[in-house]
C-alpha cells in the first residue's frame, strides 16, 4: 500500500513538473463575440467569414503562457522568513524522534488493597 502511494505521488510531482516548465499558447478565434474555436497547440480554424473586409466581425487571440526555465535552486541567498521556515521545520521534525522519557509513578512500590469481597458479584451490577 505504502508503495503504491510512493508510485501515485511521484507520478503527480513528476506530472506538475512537466506542466510548470512547458510553455502554453492558447489561440481563440471569435466572431461576433463569440467563441467558435479554441486551439492549445496549433492556429484555431475561422468561422469561414470573410476577414478581408476593413470592418471585420472576426477577430483572433492569442496568449502565451511561459513555463520556468531555471529550475536550480539557489541555497546561497536566503530570506529571514526562509531561515525561519527551515529551523522550525528541522527542530520539529527531530522532536519526532525523541524517545520520552519513562515517567516515574509515584504508586508503583505499593501494593493494591486486598479483596475481601467481590462486590461485583454480591450486588449483581455487571456492566454489558
Amino acid at each position: 500500500m505504502k508503495q503504491i502511494f510512493h508510485q501515485i505521488v511521484s507520478s503527480v510531482m513528476a506530472f506538475l513538473l512537466l506542466a510548470s516548465t512547458v510553455s502554453w499558447t492558447v489561440d481563440k478565434h471569435i466572431c461576433m463575440g463569440r467563441v467558435m474555436d479554441i486551439s492549445f497547440f496549433a492556429h484555431a480554424d475561422d468561422c469561414g467569414m470573410d476577414m478581408k473586409m476593413e470592418k471585420s466581425c472576426c477577430d483572433d487571440e492569442s496568449f502565451t503562457v511561459q513555463g520556468q526555465d531555471d529550475l536550480k535552486l539557489s541555497f546561497e541567498n536566503f530570506s529571514l522568513d526562509q531561515q525561519v521556515f527551515l529551523v522550525s521545520f528541522v527542530q520539529t521534525y527531530f522532536q519526532l524522534f525523541e524517545i520520552d522519557s519513562e515517567e516515574l509513578t509515584p504508586f508503583s512500590e505499593y501494593n493494591p488493597p486486598p479483596l475481601i469481597r467481590d462486590v461485583q458479584v454480591l450486588d449483581q451490577t455487571f456492566l454489558i
